[in-house]
């Protein structure tokens, strides 16, 4: 029989923890928010020779962009066995260092123009620590988030992961239209893009200093009980979760990253918009994200996350192709352009508010960070790292403009149906 985990007592412990552990998030996400903002610029000084054609540099800074997304499933797994062996805290603090040098030497990179063929293979090596380090951070800081939330709220409490994903998409992209306002092109151009990559660094000086400052999670302490080696549940049980929770997130990983990543790169090569259009095409549908996601993860704390989560992927399902074509059109008002980018993110925010309760809640305390993190990591390995890739690769062969919004309506129709074998009231039940 399993004992549920009782809440901790003092009220501000779960507060730490959702700081510490949003912060984390926050970083990882604004660095990936960044590269993809700066994927046209990326592509030229890292994988364009002299004499290489624009779109194949392009393709292979996605394709770079892909591998680092492959370890995640790798990073997941690594810090997941460490995080549910030794416990929450310290694992949370490793990804964090690993995180934060990995993108603060992105900043100091040396670019094809001076060491050559080094260049790209240097810059793929970051990424792959990268996605190591990020495949650690998602199930470390929503097992911190959900076994610290208090009875009945852990919709809301995973939910900060996700806003923290969209402010610091947000973030990025609010610091590269600065940047894109403030500097020439020539400027921006040279050395300009570094700055965001930079600026990592005192980021995750702040995050490493509250993740020392936690305590271990009740939930962990009380499923250890002073044992070394924690009793797992049977492997084959663990992976059918991991395989049904990828299945149930896909839909948020496709079309998150379509809508809210890939998409200034796509209008400005299939499209013909500027940099700068692009950039606020993509702001506006990170505000629709970020605007829905808090609401959508209290209200799975009430009416369930099957409702929730459902209501987003069919939306995205129903609407993508309709939104996109609004935005393709040259004759349509600028505002119902931005209504539409904003509702499209926002459907989105559907998913991802209730996401990390949903996975947290599907697998016992003794394999959550593994469980979790593998099922996120590898849906997003999938889905996102290989949204622009995909799209981009698919559109250069066809022609057709619309690929992204299929890509995106497809995922979400195949995650409604995962969604589904929800149980209605899981959201009440007590984490195992």
């Amino acid at each position: 029989m399993v004992t549920p985990v009782p809440a901790p007592t003092q009220p501000s412990r779960p507060r730490r923890a959702l700081v510490a552990g949003s912060v984390g998030n926050f970083i990882e996400w604004y660095e990936f928010g960044v590269y993809g903002y700066f994927a046209t610029i990326i592509a030229t000084h890292f994988f364009t020779p002299e004499g290489g054609s624009d779109v194949e540099g392009l393709i292979k800074t996605y394709a770079s962009f892909a591998l680092a997304f492959f370890f995640r499933p790798v990073g997941a797994a690594l810090f997941g066995r460490v995080g549910d062996r030794i416990g929450r805290r310290p694992t949370l603090i490793l990804v964090i260092c690993l995180m934060t040098v990995a993108t603060t030497l992105i900043g100091v990179l040396p670019t094809y123009a001076t060491i050559g063929a080094a260049a790209p293979w240097l810059l793929t090596l970051l990424r792959i620590l990268q996605g190591l380090s990020a495949g650690g951070e998602f199930g470390g800081a929503v097992s911190l988030m959900t076994e610290f939330a208090p009875p009945g709220r852990r919709g809301t409490y995973g939910a900060w992961q996700s806003f923290t994903v969209a402010l610091g998409l947000l973030g990025g992209a609010g610091m590269a239209a600065l940047l894109a306002t403030a500097l020439s092109e020539d400027r921006l151009n040279d050395w300009g893009w570094r700055v965001p990559f930079l600026l990592t660094l005192p980021l995750g000086l702040v995050a490493l200093w509250l993740r020392l400052r936690l305590d271990e999670t009740p939930a962990f302490a009380a499923a250890t009980g002073g044992r070394s080696v924690p009793v797992r549940p049977p492997v084959g049980e663990t992976v059918r979760a991991i395989a049904l929770g990828a299945g149930r997130v896909m839909g948020w990983s496709a079309a998150g990253y379509t809508f809210l990543v890939v998409l200034p790169s796509y209008l400005q090569s299939s499209l013909n918009a500027t940099f700068q259009e692009a950039l606020i095409a993509t702001v506006l549908a990170n505000l629709g994200f970020a605007a829905s996601i808090l609401p959508a993860g209290m209200a799975s704390d009430r009416i369930g996350r099957r409702t929730v989560m459902v209501a987003g992927a069919a939306l995205v399902a129903v609407l993508a192709l309709p939104l996109l074509n609004l935005v393709q059109d040259p004759g349509a008002p600028a505002l119902a352009k931005g209504a539409a980018l904003f509702g499209a993110g926002a459907a989105v925010g559907l998913m991802a508010g209730p996401g990390p309760a949903m996975l947290a809640e599907m697998f016992p305390t003794t394999v959550r960070y593994t469980g979790l993190g593998l099922a996120y990591s590898l849906s997003n390995a999938v889905f996102s790292g290989c949204a622009g890739l995909i799209i981009t690769e698919v559109v250069k062969r066809t022609g057709d403009v619309d690929i992204p919004a299929y890509y995106a309506a497809a995922t979400c129709a195949v995650s409604v149906l995962a969604l589904l074998t929800l149980r209605g009231d899981d959201h009440k039940k007590a984490l195992r």
